[in-house]
């Protein structure tokens, strides 16, 4: 229930590694469906995220108040000793279940990348883009909306029989 309420915020809200596994109880808001992001920078921002990561958080948390060291202030906890887990510690959880499901190079970052890059592919404001994802300089909203224009012309080209995969 912790890992799949753990990728559903990342897929869902284009988080960051250290933002996910730095979260406190009091971040998530199950009311207004958002988290308080305590972002790079000592930036904070609450970005909303949809119903079945509301429900998938609503059953970790459940769950969770059984476990050991449910008094801990930290939304994650270990799966054993009581402790909380760390963002290194979700770092290598995504690895192996990433490898257990026959998928190499899974990590945090591939869902933020892949929450802009959709964000821009769906025809998403770039100033919105910043705001949700923290940026303050316009590189990394650029960076990946090439990414997104390389992979639309792709897909015009496959389309058209002149492209890879044809």
């Amino acid at each position: 229930m912790r890992d799949e309420a753990i990728i559903r915020l990342y897929y869902n809200t284009g988080a960051r590694l250290s933002e996910v596994g730095n979260l406190l109880l009091d971040d998530v808001d199950l009311n207004t469906e958002s988290v308080h992001y305590h972002g790079k920078g000592a930036k904070d921002r609450r970005v909303r995220f949809g119903p079945k990561t509301a429900r998938a958080i609503s059953r970790y948390l459940r769950a969770r108040g059984k476990h050991k060291g449910s008094e801990l202030p930290d939304l994650w906890l270990a799966d054993r000793g009581g402790r909380r887990l760390a963002a290194n510690g979700i770092k290598i959880r995504l690895k192996r279940l990433g490898l257990a499901a026959g998928v190499a190079n899974v990590h945090a970052h591939r869902w933020r990348h892949n929450f802009a890059h959709e964000w821009k592919r769906a025809g998403g404001n770039t100033g919105d883009l910043m705001l949700l994802l923290g940026w303050t300089s316009e590189d990394m909203p650029r960076h990946y909306g090439a990414s997104a224009a390389a992979e639309r012309a792709q897909e015009i080209q496959v389309q058209l029989g002149i492209g890879e995969g044809v």
